[in-house]
């Protein structure tokens, strides 16, 4: 499976962007997907999952109520909105395919990339 990010760009403070990422063929669909960012001197962190089989979706502490991970299967993409951008969201988004630990799909901390990323895109963020 490839997948290709898209949708970055220098936006605003408090502005929004939607990423996309699309997947090369359908059996993505039946996969968990997720997305990370890195920022300049950091480490890559994880933003937002969503669970194929129950559409679970997750986000970690920093964008929830701002970011919104969703997926349509007909497009082989997953989707990541957001909203009321941050400087500190500044950073390169990257989707890739995730998993949970068993039994523990509920925790966001149990999520973690598997065998597939995307090439990643640049957000920055002006104040």
């Amino acid at each position: 499976v490839q997948l290709q990010a898209s949708g970055g760009g220098l936006v605003q403070a408090g502005g929004s962007l939607r990423l996309s990422c699309a997947a090369s063929e359908s059996s993505s669909s039946f996969k968990d997907m997720g997305w990370y960012r890195q920022a300049p001197g950091k480490e890559r962190e994880g933003v937002a999952y969503i669970s194929n089989t129950d559409g679970l979706t997750l986000y970690a502490d920093s964008v929830k109520g701002r970011f919104t991970i969703s997926r349509d299967t007909s497009k082989n993409t997953v989707y990541l909105q957001m909203h009321n951008l941050k400087p500190e969201d500044t950073a390169v988004y990257y989707c890739a395919t995730v998993a949970a630990l068993p039994g523990s799909a509920m925790r966001f901390s149990a999520w973690y990339p598997t065998n597939f990323w995307g090439q990643g895109t640049l957000v920055t963020v002006s104040s």
